[in-house]
């Protein structure tokens, strides 16, 4: 079962399910990147620490460091899901733009993610 992210209930009462496998793929990375290292109380390594980039200057530095955070994060905790092609971090004004670019493993289809963060 592909649970939704984030949580919720259908007007049923029960779990909802993610509209589709690729859904539910997108999803997974997204909690992943979004979450900080620490917050989860069982995977205390769990996570990459996006939103931690709040009040960091938006420049290629921070870009070409976070490209490698990134990709371990996702290696790390779902490297058994998706097979990383690349990952582009570039600074665009007020905001980092992160595109990772991954294959997943059950079907070999390519996909795509992009993710603005706001920074400085």
């Amino acid at each position: 079962m592909d649970i939704a992210f984030p949580y919720q209930l259908t007007a049923q009462g029960t779990t909802a399910t993610a509209a589709s496998t690729d859904a539910h793929i997108e999803q997974m990375l997204e909690q992943l990147l979004f979450t900080r290292p620490g917050e989860r109380v069982n995977h205390p390594d769990f996570g990459c620490g996006l939103l931690d980039l709040v009040f960091s200057p938006a420049s290629p530095e921070v870009a070409a460091a976070l490209s490698v955070t990134v990709a371990g994060a996702v290696e790390k905790w779902l490297g058994d899901v998706v097979k990383i092609s690349s990952v582009n971090v570039t600074a665009a004004g007020s905001e980092l733009q992160v595109v990772l670019d991954y294959t997943v493993t059950a079907t070999g289809v390519p996909a795509t993610l992009s993710l603005p963060v706001p920074v400085g």
